[in-house]
């Protein structure tokens, strides 16, 4: 559970705080491509737990990152506005990574 009520040394500690942890970025990086179902994050996010997902999901809602939606009568997660606002940050660390894995010869998953 993030504790959002104690004092920060800097700002960077506290986005760690809030997408700290190598599940939440994953499912927001996930969601930055569109509203998903539950099990379509289960499927697209290898070695995940349900537990686990649920979890971070309930997480990232807490902190007004991920809501969820119905769409033609599923229960859908999607990003918020304040999750919107990462899509950079997202981005950034999609490049990054695909950048890195090309010059330390590290295979992506299609």
């Amino acid at each position: 559970m993030t504790d959002l009520t104690r004092t920060f040394g800097c700002p960077v500690e506290l986005t760690l705080e809030v997408l700290g942890g190598k599940w939440k970025t994953v499912l927001l990086a996930r969601l930055k491509q569109g509203p998903q179902r539950y099990g379509d994050l289960r499927r697209n996010v290898p070695g995940l737990s349900d537990k686990m997902l649920t979890q971070r999901l309930h997480e990232l809602e807490q902190v007004g990152l991920v809501r969820r939606e119905a769409i033609a009568g599923h229960e859908h997660y999607a990003l918020t506005a304040r999750g919107e606002s990462l899509r950079a940050v997202l981005q950034s660390l999609y490049d990054w990574g695909s950048a890195f894995a090309v010059e330390a010869d590290v295979k992506l998953a299609p």
